[in-house]
């Protein structure tokens, strides 16, 4: 069964689904690409790594079945005439907060031959988003690419996080793809969009006297959508998160009905 949204399907934003849904949508823009772009030239999928843990070191959450005792440091044991010592203190349930190693893929276009990176293509997780080392390192390395003779693409489909894009005016989105061709710089071009809108096709910049290269994420999106069988796994009975807006969750429950998937 295809996706029931006509364009990014909040669903898949979900932390449960977003981390396959990125390997996907970085291994078909590869495949998609090294169709078109051969011989001249190839697409590298890449890995860059990040150690993460959770924003407190240790979370401690108080089980409902502790009960507060009295201030009776002992107590009986009706079969023995010895006392059984209570400790004072009881031990707490606690949830420890581990250092996690997470790979995250993105794309270089190289000329063949000489290795030279044409373009860098970026797909945004919740790690380059929220606030800490993971965004840090990705910012650095997003700003060489800024100051380099390298295209960049930067693709994002999650309304949850912080924006890599600050605008002088008010543009409402929940999703954006950047687009900045490296001789055209500092202007670059932002496809804007919100969740019932399809996603935009955009041209891959390349060199000036390549042809154009049209991008349809929107068909890739929903490839990956029926390959990875996410109408198998994601029950739509259950509420979408990050939450929408009230007008949109209408719109998506309007949608969902009209399908029988609510």
């Amino acid at each position: 069964m295809p996706s029931p949204f006509p364009g990014m399907n909040p669903y898949l934003e979900d932390s449960a689904y977003w981390s396959s849904v990125h390997h996907w949508l970085i291994t078909e823009i590869a495949r998609l690409l090294n169709q078109q772009l051969a011989p001249k030239y190839v697409v590298a999928v890449e890995v860059r790594i990040y150690e993460t843990s959770g924003e407190k070191s240790t979370l401690i959450g108080i089980p409902d079945n502790i009960i507060a005792k009295s201030a009776e440091t002992s107590i009986k044991s009706p079969e023995s005439n010895v006392a059984v010592a209570v400790p004072s203190t009881q031990p707490l349930t606690i949830e420890l907060a581990l250092t996690q190693t997470i790979k995250q893929g993105y794309l270089e276009v190289r000329r063949v031959g000489t290795g030279e990176v044409v373009t860098a293509i970026e797909i945004l997780s919740p790690i380059n988003k929220n606030s800490g080392e993971g965004r840090i390192k990705y910012e650095k390395k997003r700003q060489l690419i800024l100051s380099s003779y390298t295209n960049f693409v930067e693709i994002d489909l999650l309304r949850q996080g912080n924006s890599m894009i600050t605008l002088n005016q008010n543009i409402e989105r929940d999703y954006c793809i950047l687009v900045s061709p490296s001789n055209q710089r500092p202007q670059a071009h932002l496809y804007a969009f919100n969740i019932p809108d399809m996603i935009p096709v955009f041209t891959l910049p390349l060199r000036p006297e390549d042809s154009d290269i049209i991008l349809d994420l929107q068909s890739i999106l929903h490839q990956v959508y029926d390959q990875g069988r996410y109408d198998l796994i994601i029950d739509y009975q259950q509420k979408i998160i990050p939450a929408l807006s009230k007008t949109d969750e209408i719109w998506a429950e309007n949608i969902l009905k009209k399908r029988g998937l609510r």
